[in-house]
C-alpha cells in the first residue's frame, strides 16, 4: 500500500454564540472525529446526505477549511497548517473541482487566465509555453481551441465542468477533491464529464476523492467508499463491501434509494424500500448512542469497517 494522505481522527467544529456578549455556547459538530487513508492513483468515494459533513471534510483536506482539531499527513508532514503546506507546495500537489462550475470560474476571465492562473502560481512558463500549456489541457478534456479567449457564460454546465477539471489538473497534481462534480448536470453529459476524469486518472496516476451524495455515480468512479452521518463514518469499504454486504442501517437506508430501471420488478423494490424504511425507524435507536452520535468503526473484514455498539452484529 501506498500512502499519498493520511487523514487522522479529524474534526471541525464551528462555534455557536449567543447572547449580550456574543459568548460561545455550544459547537456545530460539521466534522466530528473522522480517520482514513487516500493511496496513490486510487479513487475514493465520500457519501452521504446534506449537512453530513462531507464536503467540510474535502475543504478541510484542500486547506479550505480550518482544522479544528486532528492531522493531515502528507510526505510525513502535518499539513493543517497554512506554513507548513505553503512550504510542501502542498496546494500544488492537491487540487480541487467544485459542485458549482459558474461559480468556481471568475466570469471576469477568459479561459486562458482562468487555467493559466494555477500555471503562474507555481511555474514559471514563457507566454508561448503557458498558452501551449493551456492548449493540452483543453484538448485533455475535449474542449476545442477556440475556447481560449472565450469567457465562462459562453458555455454550458458541462463544458464550464470540464474546464474546471482541466484548471484542477494543470499543476500535475497528486490528488483531486472532487466536490459533486456532476450533480447539476443532465445524465448525458454527466457521463461525459466522468469519462474524462477516469481518462485523466488513467494518463496522470492521479487519486480523487469523489463527494456525492448519489451512490449510483459512486459505484461507477470509486474503487473505495466511506458512507458519512452527522460528521462521522458509518462504514468504510470497499466498493463490493458497501454494496453486496452493507452492515449499518443508514447504508442499507441509502442504498434502497438508488432508482431502478427494472420496470418489472418495480413493486418488489418498492416493498423493499418500505422495508428497509420500517427497519430504520424502528432499530435505527440501536446505531447512535444516547446522544445520537455514531458509534465509533469496528472492522469486520480487513477492508470493512462499520460503526456498531461494543462492535456487536447489526
Amino acid at each position: 500500500m501506498t500512502e499519498l494522505i493520511t487523514i487522522k481522527d479529524l474534526k471541525v467544529h464551528y462555534p455557536i454564540r449567543s447572547g449580550f456578549f456574543n459568548r460561545v455556547t455550544d459547537f456545530v459538530y460539521a466534522v466530528d472525529g473522522v480517520d482514513f487513508v487516500i493511496e496513490k492513483g486510487k479513487t475514493y468515494g465520500l457519501v452521504g446526505e446534506s449537512g453530513s459533513g462531507k464536503s467540510t471534510t474535502g475543504k478541510a483536506i484542500v486547506g479550505l477549511e480550518k482544522v479544528t482539531s486532528g492531522g493531515i499527513i502528507y510526505e510525513g508532514q502535518d499539513v493543517t497548517k497554512r506554513s507548513v503546506r505553503k512550504k510542501m507546495n502542498y496546494n500544488k500537489d492537491v487540487q480541487m473541482i467544485f459542485q458549482d462550475s459558474m461559480s468556481s470560474l471568475n466570469p471576469k476571465k477568459r479561459v486562458i487566465d482562468i487555467i493559466a492562473e494555477p500555471l503562474r502560481n507555481f511555474d514559471r512558463l514563457s507566454d508561448q509555453e503557458e498558452k501551449q500549456r493551456v492548449k493540452s489541457l483543453l484538448d485533455i478534456v475535449g474542449m476545442p481551441e477556440d475556447a481560449l479567449y472565450k469567457y465562462p457564460h459562453e458555455f454550458s454546465g458541462g463544458q464550464r465542468q470540464r474546464l474546471g477539471v482541466a484548471r484542477a489538473v494543470a499543476t500535475n497534481p497528486k490528488l483531486i477533491i472532487a466536490d459533486e462534480p456532476v450533480s447539476a448536470l443532465d445524465l448525458s453529459v454527466q457521463a461525459q464529464v466522468l469519462n474524462f476524469m477516469k481518462r485523466i486518472q488513467q494518463e496522470f496516476g492521479l487519486s480523487f476523492l469523489f463527494i456525492s451524495h448519489d451512490l449510483g455515480v459512486v459505484k461507477h468512479m470509486c474503487d473505495n467508499i466511506a458512507i458519512m452521518y452527522k460528521g462521522r463514518f458509518v462504514e468504510i469499504g470497499t466498493r463490493e463491501d458497501i454494496y453486496q454486504d452493507p452492515r449499518h442501517i443508514y447504508t442499507k437506508r441509502l442504498l434502497s434509494a438508488i432508482p431502478q430501471i427494472d420496470v418489472k420488478n418495480r413493486e418488489a423494490h418498492k416493498d423493499n424500500r418500505r422495508r428497509v424504511e420500517l427497519d430504520y425507524v424502528t432499530h435505527q435507536k440501536d446505531y447512535y448512542d444516547e446522544t445520537g452520535r455514531v458509534y465509533d468503526l469496528r472492522t469486520i473484514t480487513a477492508s470493512h469497517q462499520v460503526a456498531l455498539k461494543n462492535g456487536g452484529a447489526e
